[in-house]
C-alpha cells in the first residue's frame, strides 16, 4: 500500500469496468479511499468489495451520470462517508460497455448522437458541478477528466463520440481558468486504444490489438497502462499542472 493519496477521497465515475475499475484500483493502493460510481450497480459493488479485501476503504454508488438527482445523490452519500471530495475522474462514458454504431455521419441516428452527448459531455459537467463547491470549500480538489486519443487523430465513423471527446478537452482547458484560485486543478488524459477485459467480441479484441502497428511502444494497451498519469494528476505532485492534456498511447499520436 502506498501513501501517495492517504487521506484524500477520489470519485471515479464509469468506476466498476475495464479501465475505470483500473483507476479505482490504482487510487487505493496509493491510500485513497474511493467512490466507484457507477451505473451497473452490481459491477461497483464488486470493485467496491474488492477494494475493501485488500484492506482499503471504498463505498460504491450507483450512479447515472446524464441524471441530476443521481449525481447529487452520489455526492450526498460520499460525504456522508467520508466527509470529503478530493479528486474527481469523469471517466463514464458511451463507448464500449454501452456500445454505440460504426457508420459515416450520415448514418448516425440522432437518438444516439443524443445519448453519446449526454453521457460523455452533459455526465461531465453535472459531476463536475457537483463537486465543484465542495472542493472550493475545502481550497483543494484534482479534477481529471478523460478524452482519448482519437481527437487527435481523428477516426472515421466514430464523429459522435470523437466530438464528445474534444469537448472534454475545451471544458477543461475553461474550468482550470475558472477554479484554480481555490487550489483546484483540471487535467486530461487522452487514452489510446485499450484492451480491457470488458471488450466483449474478437473483432474488438482485433482492433485493439491492430493499433500496435501505429505505436512507438509495439504492443497492445491495458489499463493499467493509464494508472501512472492518473496518479500524477491527482497528487501533490502534480499542484502547478493545470488544463494540459497527456496522450497515453504508447507514441500513436504526438503532439
Amino acid at each position: 500500500m502506498g501513501v501517495r493519496l492517504a487521506g484524500r477521497v477520489a470519485v471515479i465515475t464509469g468506476g466498476g469496468h475495464g479501465i475505470g475499475k483500473a483507476y479505482c484500483e490504482g487510487l487505493a493502493r496509493e491510500g485513497a479511499r474511493v467512490v466507484v460510481a457507477e451505473l451497473d450497480g452490481d459491477a461497483g459493488e464488486r470493485v467496491a468489495d474488492a477494494i475493501r479485501a485488500t484492506g482499503a476503504d471504498a463505498l460504491a454508488v450507483r450512479t447515472d451520470v446524464s441524471d441530476r438527482a443521481s449525481v447529487e445523490h452520489m455526492c450526498r452519500e460520499a460525504l456522508a462517508r467520508f466527509e470529503r471530495i478530493d479528486i474527481l475522474i469523469n471517466n463514464a462514458a458511451v463507448f464500449a460497455t454501452i456500445p454505440i454504431s460504426r457508420v459515416p455521419i450520415e448514418e448516425v441516428e440522432l437518438d444516439e448522437w443524443d445519448l453519446v452527448m449526454r453521457v460523455n459531455l452533459r455526465g461531465l459537467f453535472l459531476a463536475t458541478r457537483a463537486v465543484v463547491p465542495i472542493m472550493k470549500k475545502q481550497s483543494y480538489g484534482r479534477i481529471i477528466n478523460i478524452s482519448s486519443g482519437t481527437v487527435f487523430e481523428g477516426v472515421a465513423t466514430r464523429i459522435h463520440y470523437v466530438t464528445s471527446k474534444a469537448g472534454v478537452i475545451g471544458f477543461t482547458r475553461t474550468l482550470a481558468k475558472e477554479v484554480g484560485a481555490y487550489g483546484i486543478t483540471a487535467n486530461v488524459i487522452a487514452p489510446g486504444s485499450t484492451l480491457s477485459e470488458d471488450d466483449p467480441s474478437p473483432e474488438l479484441v482485433a482492433m485493439r490489438q491492430a493499433h500496435t502497428a501505429r505505436r512507438a511502444i509495439g504492443r497492445v494497451q491495458v489499463p493499467n497502462d493509464l494508472v501512472g498519469a492518473v496518479l500524477f494528476f491527482a497528487s501533490d505532485e502534480a499542484t502547478f499542472v493545470t488544463g494540459q492534456t497527456l496522450i497515453v498511447d504508447g507514441g500513436a499520436a504526438m503532439h
